[in-house]
């Protein structure tokens, strides 16, 4: 099994990368977030920033840092898949469960924090900071979480500080090069 962990910043443009992976790859692209965004319904929070971070911390406090692609990785031996794209991946405890699962290929997303800021405001998407503070609690809990951990250690970094277009463009560009050279992806970091 190949597992393909999407990881970077909020605003990033990596959920725009892994539908690309996914759409490539002909894989499911499953999403970290999800967790915890239906962990906190259960709960009756309403999905805001504060609240999801609260969450997220709870559940790897309680669980184990690992827990949320834990669950993802069930997820993806139900679906009896050969290959899965996961978005949002936080630490490298979680590259760690999905490696129980085969090879990890990670893919890191970046963008200046500025333009991440802009990309964050713009798409108001439930959950997302809608001010300054906020972002800057998102991007204080990622790092808290081991983001920088995973991104550096990443197989493929794409730096998006540009248009969407090229994003797109540069996501097909590395679903090809997953295809041919998959099997040295995780080598050195496992």
């Amino acid at each position: 099994m190949l597992i393909i962990a999407v990881t970077g910043m909020p605003g990033s443009g990596k959920s725009s990368v892994a539908r690309v992976l996914g759409e490539e790859l002909g894989a499911p692209v499953l999403v970290m977030g999800d967790v915890v965004r239906e962990e906190a319904a259960r709960r009756g929070l309403e999905l805001t920033p504060a609240n999801l971070e609260i969450v997220a911390r709870e559940l790897r406090l309680e669980y184990g840092p690992g827990f949320v692609a834990d669950v993802i990785a069930e997820r993806i031996k139900a679906m009896g898949v050969s290959i899965a794209v996961v978005d949002g991946v936080r630490s490298l405890s979680e590259i760690q469960s999905f490696s129980k699962l085969g090879r990890v290929c990670v893919v890191a997303v970046h963008s200046s924090p500025s333009v991440r800021l802009e990309r964050v405001i713009a798409r108001g998407r439930v959950g997302d900071a809608r001010s300054v503070e906020e972002f800057k609690l998102r991007d204080r809990s990622n790092i808290a979480l081991g983001i920088g951990e995973a991104i550096a250690l990443a197989d493929y970094v794409i730096v998006n500080n540009s248009s969407l277009e090229n994003l797109l463009e540069e996501a097909r560009r590395l679903a090809g090069e997953v295809k041919v050279a998959n099997k040295d992806c995780g080598r050195g970091r496992d």
